[in-house]
């Protein structure tokens, strides 16, 4: 399996033993969405995580706006979802991947290996005889999670400072244009980009499939990223680290070696000495 899992593998697969299905939905304007969607109707016996308070720390003068939290909070959380180092963990959404790919990212830092996005979310799983219902599941048991942090995922602002306009390292600010060029900012201080980043939308790796969302095809993947080959080192950021997730699941995908910048543009606009850009780099 490569970093995802299709619908119609879950529904043959459900009943794994080993398997921990988590419900990732989230909206960045509405911090209740993914509660109340949970609560409407999820994958059965899908356990839930909250993007905001269990997947993000406290905001603080610096980290972000969503900074990550500590690792033994992280530890905690993912035991009492009932994840240990066996389980296959597959995380979802309605299938534009942002929450259930910021939990793959963690817990690929974090060194587990069997977690998957599963493509086309619970739409899709749904659309092919998936059974969803309302109801609370009960974890059998609480995990037992030992973490093995790739510190090479993840980078700090101080790392991305010192490789501005390096003509080896591409800084992929994973926001939508008018955002990268400071056309328009709903949420931080400043509006633009980190200096010399170049702009890959990350809604920009998805396709419609009918009436369901999914990621698109490696081929496709890779052409769309093709100009990275070029350079020696990749970060990628957004504007929280949330969004920048996606992009690392579809470069992971085809093989792109990459870190991700956690505290992205939030945090690196609340250093008063970090230039913005409005150009297209």
């Amino acid at each position: 399996m490569t970093n995802l899992v299709s619908a119609k593998w879950l529904k043959e697969n459900f009943n794994n033993e080993n398997m921990v299905i988590v419900d990732c939905r989230f909206d960045l304007m509405d911090k209740n969405y993914g509660k109340k969607s949970y609560e409407k109707n999820h994958i059965q016996g899908a356990v839930r995580v909250d993007i905001e308070t269990e997947l993000s720390s406290k905001v603080q003068e610096h980290g972000g706006r969503h900074p990550l939290p500590s690792i033994d909070k992280l530890k905690t959380t993912f035991e009492n979802l009932g994840i240990s180092n066996n389980s296959i963990v597959v995380c979802y959404d309605e299938g534009d991947l942002a929450g259930p790919s910021r939990l793959w990212w963690i817990l690929k830092y974090l060194g587990h290996n069997e977690v998957y996005v599963l493509g086309g979310g619970i739409n899709e799983f749904i659309s092919i005889g998936g059974t969803a219902d309302n109801k609370t599941p009960n974890i059998p048991k609480k995990g037992n999670f030992t973490v093995n942090v790739n510190e090479s995922m993840r980078v700090d602002m101080k790392y991305v400072k010192e490789r501005l306009y390096k003509d080896n390292v591409a800084i992929i600010d994973s926001r939508e244009n008018k955002r990268y060029l400071g056309e328009f900012e709903p949420v931080d201080i400043k509006a633009g980009h980190i200096p010399s980043a170049i702009n890959y939308f990350w809604m920009d790796i998805l396709e419609k499939n009918g009436e369901n969302m999914n990621i698109k095809c490696v081929e496709d993947l890779k052409k769309h990223f093709e100009k990275l080959n070029n350079y020696d080192e990749v970060i990628v950021y957004c504007g929280s680290g949330i969004t920048a997730c996606p992009n690392s699941l579809a470069l992971s995908e085809i093989g792109i070696d990459h870190k991700v910048y956690s505290g992205s543009f939030s945090d690196w606009v609340s250093y008063n000495d970090n230039d913005v850009n409005t150009t297209v780099q």
